[in-house]
């Protein structure tokens, strides 16, 4: 509990002689725009792993300017709506999904800004009952529609059937081991 004899003291030194420098203002640098994952291309269907749709498969679409990914399921498949996913929470896989005819330019990440008048509210108002309940507009929902309809088009009964799986791990078959495609998954349990 204690130290034999007299407490012993020890008496540090900081760095008397050495002067902290600060980094000025102008020499910090912006953080750029994130480099893509290995693999990751405008197409390929990424398995989320956190959030509301973790463990569900999406499709990627590109990136935005801050770094986060543009997904969708498609909505009429699987149920993943147009979203915005860190790529720290998904894992991509080798299968690819054709985009042609899909056109989603205008989504950059001002379409997923909250409205300024949904931000302000009294606190009495957000534990009321009769409070209004914030739906997606009109124009998202075509939004939606029109972008995941060109996608649609291009998917065939398989990918849709692999779309629509949540990614678990398989019986018997540690993590490392498992193939992420739906042809290997496909071909893996035919051998079973």
């Amino acid at each position: 509990m204690g130290k034999a004899g007299q407490a012993r003291q020890v008496f540090r030194t900081y760095g008397k002689t050495k002067s902290a420098s600060k980094v000025k203002s102008t020499e910090k640098r912006t953080p750029g725009q994130q480099k893509l994952k290995k693999g990751l291309v405008p197409g390929s269907v990424l398995i989320m792993l956190a959030g509301r749709f973790r463990g569900r498969r999406a499709v990627f679409l590109k990136q935005l300017a801050s770094g986060l990914l543009l997904v969708t399921g498609p909505y009429a498949v699987n149920g993943v709506p147009l979203r915005r996913v860190n790529q720290r929470m998904c894992i991509g896989t080798s299968t690819k999904v054709d985009l042609k005819g899909a056109d989603f330019g205008k989504v950059d990440d001002a379409y997923f800004a909250k409205n300024a008048a949904a931000k302000k509210g009294k606190k009495d108002e957000m534990f009321s009952k009769d409070s209004p309940k914030s739906e997606m507009s009109a124009e998202k929902k075509s939004g939606q529609k029109t972008m995941d309809d060109a996608i649609v088009k291009g998917l065939g009964a398989d990918h849709k059937a692999y779309l629509k799986a949540r990614f678990s791990v398989l019986q018997d078959v540690p993590p490392r081991a498992q193939v992420l495609s739906s042809d290997a998954r496909r071909s893996f349990t035919r051998q079973l």
